[in-house]
């Protein structure tokens, strides 16, 4: 399932991966799909380790690869409500109080803010949008960016089902890693995935 020229997702420049185009993206997608399948993790946080770390692509190949693997509605939540990444694909402000939806490909659905909350709101909206969706998608993979600068990181990954860091490979200091995972809830901590 590739993205075509006019395909939401290519006016951001994120090409799905498959077998024929970025096969070693396409085949990690699936390793990670399927553990996080497998583990029974409904609503996956991912926390970046610093701020050159591009969450929403990775979780894009992540839900598409979740997509193909259990045939089910998935759900990528761009939660960076101070920067939201692909917010672009879901329009400006609706004057909605949740989160807005735009289907990227297939059963793959983009979720992301219709507007930017104050600090102390942005949880409570997560929360809701988690509960709300728990009946509507098989996976919730979501982008906590941006919930370090209000403080509030360790409260959104409480939320989820499962947290993960993301890191750079090659580039993350290992004493980042560890500080940031002791941050996270230790019984919903699922490691550390490296990219690029």
């Amino acid at each position: 399932m590739g993205a075509t020229d006019d395909s939401p997702l290519a006016t951001l420049g994120i090409e799905l991966a498959t077998d024929e185009r970025l096969p070693e993206v396409r085949s990690e997608a699936i390793r990670i799909a399927r553990r996080l399948h497998g583990a029974g993790t409904k609503a996956v946080g991912f926390v970046p380790i610093d701020r050159q770390v591009a969450v929403p692509p990775v979780l894009v190949q992540i839900g598409a690869a979740l997509c193909d693997l259990t045939g089910a509605t998935i759900a990528v939540v761009d939660a960076n409500v101070r920067y939201p990444g692909l917010r672009s694909l879901v329009g400006g402000d609706q004057g909605e109080d949740v989160f807005s939806t735009r289907w990227l490909a297939g059963s793959l659905a983009l979720l992301s803010p219709a507007r930017v909350e104050r600090a102390g709101e942005v949880v409570p909206a997560l929360a809701r949008l988690l509960l709300d969706g728990s009946d509507l998608f098989a996976h919730i993979l979501c982008d906590l960016t941006g919930f370090d600068l209000i403080g509030e990181h360790a409260s959104a990954a409480a939320c989820m089902d499962g947290v993960v860091l993301v890191g750079r490979a090659h580039k993350s200091r290992e004493d980042e890693l560890l500080a940031l995972s002791r941050l996270m809830p230790r019984d919903r901590f699922l490691g550390v995935l490296l990219v690029g």
